[in-house]
This record gives structure tokens, sequence and C-alpha cells, in this order.
């Protein structure tokens, strides 16, 4: 029995250090693969590229209308009510953690209704738009078509087929779920930031998988293989989106981000996230294990 409860704070010690290594493994591979650049990328060539305008542009003041509607809302019905609660564990800090809370409630909500039903054409233009920038039309040309002329968005014809998944219960739920870490000081919220990360990161990535006509079985090995990366991307993407009513500036511009990093996947150039240096010959080989399995 003795030798029994002794072998516990062992095999304790052990999961733990082997989970410790594995998070700093996912820590540094997320580093390495430099993917939290894209989104600050994306504003840099957002603002240097008009052409990227013109999808934001047209959907502009009824989008920024709801998001202000909705983040006044918000403020106004459950941040007392929010910041009472989170007082009892967090103290001081409520008053911040609250804020941070509402917000991201207040993004949430604002991006069921505006992805849903007022940007989600917009965001796809934005997403070929700058592939087309960057050279990768036969890319776009699998799922839509592209036009002659000078202008990338100007070249964009009619949809294929839409990319964009609705926003799906499971996520309103798992949402919902990572809620009460931000009971927990400091901590607990940036948990929250992290785990909302990890998901936006290859919700991003929609359209390219799409484009690239990724089966499921494929689309999820690719994201496995990248998970570090696609957190390090979704984690500033999501902050940047939870700034009040300039959200939806920076959903645009997460967007070109996005559309970059898959650019330079294309193009063989993205080097991190513990991939191959030429992502081209991992998708070649892919496809190849693909046609193997039907």
């Amino acid at each position: 029995m003795s030798e029994s409860r002794m072998r516990v704070p062992d095999k304790v010690k052990e999961v733990a250090k082997e989970d410790f290594g594995q998070a700093k493994q996912l820590a540094s591979d997320a580093i390495r693969s430099a993917a939290y650049m894209y989104p600050f990328k994306g504003i840099a060539y957002f603002f240097t590229h008009r052409t990227l305008w013109k999808p934001l542009a047209a959907k502009l003041v009824p989008t920024i209308s709801l998001g202000l509607g909705v983040t006044v809302l918000m403020f106004a019905v459950t941040y007392v009510p929010q910041a009472a609660l989170l007082t009892i564990f967090n103290g001081p800090l409520a008053l911040l953690t609250t804020v941070l809370l509402v917000l991201s409630e207040s993004s949430t909500i604002f991006s069921v209704l505006s992805k849903n039903f007022l940007i989600d054409d917009a965001l796809i233009d934005t997403f070929d738009g700058t592939l087309l920038c960057r050279n990768q039309t036969s890319l776009v040309s699998s799922e839509r078509q592209v036009k002659s002329g000078s202008d990338p968005v100007g070249k964009l014809g009619k949809l294929v087929t839409k990319p964009f998944a609705k926003f799906t219960p499971s996520a309103i739920v798992r949402y919902f779920m990572y809620l009460p870490l931000n009971f927990i000081p400091v901590v607990g919220t940036v948990l929250f930031v992290i785990l909302q990360g990890k998901r936006f990161g290859p919700t991003a990535h929609a359209r390219y998988f799409q484009l690239k006509q990724m089966k499921k079985e494929r689309k999820e090995r690719f994201i496995e293989e990248r998970k570090a990366a696609y957190t390090s991307f979704g984690i500033p993407a999501v902050l940047l989106e939870l700034v009040p009513v300039a959200g939806i500036f920076f959903s645009f511009t997460n967007t070109v981000g996005a559309a970059l990093w898959a650019a330079d996947m294309e193009q063989g150039t993205q080097s991190g996230e513990g991939s191959t240096t030429a992502p081209n010959l991992r998708n070649q080989a892919e496809l190849a294990k693909d046609r193997r399995e039907l």
C-alpha cells in the first residue's frame, strides 16, 4: 500500500512534466511560426492597397451602426451585474476583467449577426482580392470567376459556393462554457482569450481550405500540424476584434492577414509552425495521399 502511495506523486510529476513539455513545445512552435505577425501585416497591407477598401466601404455604415448598438446595449444591460459577480472572485480587478468580458460577449454577438447577415460576402471578396494582389489567380479561379482587368477586387466574378459556415450552435455553446474562466483573476481571462484564439485561427482560413478543395480529413490534418501557429494567429486577431466599433475594421484586416499567410504558404515562403520549407510540396504529398485513400 505504501509503495502504491509513493508511486502516485511520481506519476503526477511525470504527467505534469509531460504536459509542461508539450506546452513548451507548442509555445516554441508558435513563436517560430511568426503567424502572430499576420494580423498586423494585414493592417499594413490593407492601408497600402486601396482596392481592398471597397468591400468594407460598401458595408461600413450599417455594420458600424450594428457594432455600436450591440456594444452600448451590452454595457448598459450586463456590465453592472457581471461586475458585481466578478468582484466576488477578482476583487478590484473586476472592473477591468468585466470590461474585457463584456467586450468579448459583444464581439461574439456582433460577429454572429454581422458575418451571417452583413459582411460575409465582403469578407470573401477581401480574402480573394488579397490573393489576387499576391498573384494567386489560379487559386482563386478554382472557386469563382476571375475577370480580366488591373483592379484585383474589380476582377472578382461570381462565386461558385460560399465558404464561411454559419456560426454553429456548438461554437456558441463552447464560448459560454469558457466564460467562467473569467472568474479567475487575470490568468482566467488570459486563458479565455487563448482558447478563443485557438478556435479563431482555423476559422480565418475557411476560405483557403475551400479554395484548396480540402476534404474534411485533410483539413483536420492540416490544422493539427499547424495548431500552434493557428493559435498564435488567433490570439492577436481576437484581441483586435474585441476593440469596440473598430472591431469591424479589424475583421477585414484580419481577413487580409489570413490571406497573406495563405499566399505565403502557396509560395513556399512561410517557414514556421514546424512545417516544411516548401508548403507546395506538402500540399502535393497530401493530395497524393487523398487520392490513395479514395
